[in-house]
C-alpha cells in the first residue's frame, strides 16, 4: 500500500458540500489523497499546511472568488507553481479571459465529466512533477557550486599568503615583482569573484542584510582607487578622479559598495585600450537639507573601451544572459555586473549603462 504523505495531494475547494463530494467521488478511483476546504479564505490560511499538487476551485464563492483565490496564489513566488483547476457554471469569453488573467492553469465546466477531470488533474500532476523534479536539480547544482567555492578557498588563501611573503620580502627582480603584482590582483579578484557568488545567492533568496552606515563616498572612491593603481600602472592606464570639494555622508554598506566599484574598475580595466584614460567621476545629485527621495549621489565609471551595443544595456546587468551575450561576441559581461545591480538595488539605487562619446563607456550608480 503506497503511504498516504507519498499520494499527490488534490485539494478541492467549493462553499457548496454537495459540490466537493461529487467531485471527491469521482476521484476516488485514482489513488489521490484528497482534501475539502470550504472557501478561499481557508486555503489561503491553511495553503502552507495543506501543500497540494493541485487545487480545483469553484469561481463563485461567497467572501472572495476564486479568481481573487487564484491571483493572490499566483502572485506568491513560493505558491505560484502550484497548478490550479478552475472549476465553474461560468462559461463566457469574459470569464475564460479573466480567469487566464487571474493565472489559472486550466478550465472544468459544470457539471464536472469524471473522466475528463481524472484527465486535467493527471496533466497538471504531470507539470507539477516536471517543475519538483527541476527544483531538485537546481538545488543539487546550488549545493555542489557552494561546496567547490568552499573547498576553493583554502588553496587560494594559501597561494594568496605565499605571494605576499614574496612581495614583502623586496628580493625579487623589477620584472619578478612585477609578477607578483599582477598574481596578487587576480588571486583578489578571483576571491571577490567567489564572495560575490555567496553574496548573490544570498540577496537572491533575502538572506542577506545591509550592514549600512554613513560614509564619506569620496573618501571609499579614493580608497579603492589607490588599491587599483598599481595594477593602472603597469597596464598603462591613467586613472583619473573626477571628485566634488564638498563631503557628505551617505548611509551605504561600504563593504558591498567597495566591491561594486572594485567590480567596475575590473570591468574597465579589461577591455580599455592601454593607454586610455579611465574616469571616476562623484557628483551630488541634491542638497543636505533635501529629503526626497531622488539619489544623493551619482558615480560614474568612464572607460575609452569598445563600448556596448544599446540593446544589451539592460542584459549585461543579468546573469542568465551572460552566456548568450559571450557566444554573441559580447565580451564586456560577467556575474560581476549582475552582482553590482543586486547591490545597488538593495540600497534603493540604479546602475545603468551610457555611452561614453567619442568612444567607450560609462556606468552610472545612482542611490
Amino acid at each position: 500500500m503506497t503511504p498516504a504523505n507519498t499520494k499527490p495531494h488534490i485539494c478541492i475547494v467549493d462553499d457548496n458540500h454537495m459540490a466537493r463530494e461529487v467531485i471527491a467521488e469521482q476521484l476516488s478511483v485514482e489513488s489521490y489523497r484528497v482534501t475539502q476546504v470550504t472557501g478561499g479564505l481557508e486555503l489561503l490560511q491553511t495553503f502552507d499546511t495543506l501543500k497540494p499538487d493541485v487545487i480545483l476551485m469553484d469561481v463563485m464563492m461567497p467572501y472572495v472568488n476564486g479568481y481573487d483565490v487564484c491571483q493572490e496564489i499566483k502572485q506568491d513566488p513560493a505558491r505560484s507553481y502550484v497548478p490550479i483547476i478552475l472549476v465553474t457554471a461560468l462559461n463566457s469569453r469574459d470569464d475564460m479571459l479573466r480567469g487566464l488573467g487571474s493565472g489559472a492553469d486550466e478550465f472544468l465546466s459544470k457539471p464536472v465529466n469524471g473522466a475528463e477531470l481524472r484527465a486535467r488533474v493527471r496533466t497538471m500532476l504531470r507539470i507539477k512533477n516536471q517543475y519538483d523534479s527541476l527544483q531538485s536539480i537546481m538545488q543539487l547544482r546550488e549545493d555542489l557550486a557552494h561546496m567547490l567555492i568552499h573547498d576553493m578557498r583554502n588553496p587560494l588563501t594559501v597561494a594568496t599568503l605565499y605571494n605576499n611573503i614574496l612581495l614583502k620580502r623586496n628580493q625579487l627582480t623589477p620584472r619578478d615583482k612585477e609578477y607578483a603584482i599582477l598574481i596578487r590582483d587576480s588571486l583578489r579578484n578571483l576571491t571577490g569573484f567567489l564572495d560575490e557568488i555567496l553574496t548573490t545567492a544570498k540577496m537572491e533568496e533575502g538572506l542577506l542584510k545591509l550592514t549600512c552606515s554613513p560614509k564619506d563616498i569620496g573618501r571609499l572612491i579614493e580608497d579603492v582607487v589607490k588599491g587599483h593603481q598599481e595594477v593602472a600602472q603597469l597596464q598603462g592606464f591613467q586613472l583619473k578622479l573626477d571628485l566634488p570639494e564638498e563631503r557628505r555622508l551617505t548611509s551605504i554598506d561600504p563593504t558591498l559598495f567597495k566591491r561594486v566599484l572594485d567590480n567596475l574598475l575590473s570591468n574597465a580595466f579589461k577591455y580599455a585600450p592601454d593607454q586610455s584614460e579611465i574616469t571616476l567621476r562623484l557628483r551630488y545629485l541634491k542638497s543636505n537639507n533635501d529629503r526626497s527621495a531622488t539619489p544623493s549621489f551619482r558615480l560614474q565609471v568612464m572607460d575609452q573601451g569598445p563600448g556596448i551595443a544599446p540593446e544589451n544595456y539592460e542584459r549585461i546587468f543579468n546573469k542568465y544572459e551572460v552566456v548568450t551575450l559571450k557566444q554573441a561576441g559580447q565580451e564586456q559581461v560577467g556575474l560581476g555586473l549582475a552582482f553590482c545591480k543586486l547591490v545597488v538595488e538593495a540600497h534603493h539605487g540604479r546602475i545603468y549603462v551610457t555611452p561614453n562619446l567619442p568612444q567607450g563607456t560609462v556606468f552610472n550608480v545612482e542611490i
